[in-house]
């Protein structure tokens, strides 16, 4: 029987794309998909960006990696960096525009940034929605998404 890309499951896809990432630094989402695609994955930007998130992948200086440094395990938050080294590291600037926040980060890191803002689950967060370099932060209303611009900024340094 052939193996072809519709036959390969999301369990298959995340146990490829753990080994990828433990194998070798792969420093965007489209050089992983590349990689991916080689394998025999035909995956989409969107699929991908979901299984970061699923996965709790995390992009530091050398890359995405796991959250707990190998795959195996149980996710521990512990392992994670904290939010505050996160935006000291990839945060650049925050802006608001009524009750929303958008933050600028370095290239390819809004995804790990809205994931730990998302893990921090404060009061004042919606939701936030995350591209390449821009989280948009969603806030109740003009008054929380000030106090969370200003904590924010504290935390870009």
């Amino acid at each position: 029987m052939a193996v072809c890309g519709f036959c390969l499951t999301k369990y298959d896809r995340h146990n490829a794309i753990r080994e990828l990432v433990g194998a070798a630094a792969v420093t965007s989402q489209d050089e992983l998909r590349r990689k991916l695609v080689r394998r025999g994955f035909d995956v989409t930007q969107a699929t991908l960006s979901r299984d970061i998130h699923e996965m709790r992948l995390y992009k530091g200086p050398n890359g995405y990696a796991l959250p707990n440094g190998n795959g195996a395990g149980e996710h521990q938050d512990d392992e994670l960096p904290s939010i505050r080294e996160v935006l000291s590291s990839f945060g650049l600037k925050v802006k608001q525009a009524q009750n929303q926040l958008v933050l600028v980060t370095t290239a390819g890191s809004a995804q790990p940034v809205a994931l730990g803002i998302d893990h921090e689950d404060w009061d004042e967060v919606v939701g936030t929605i995350a591209g390449d370099d821009t989280v948009l932060i969603i806030c109740p209303d003009h008054r929380q998404a000030g106090a969370l611009r200003e904590r924010l900024e504290e935390m870009i340094g």
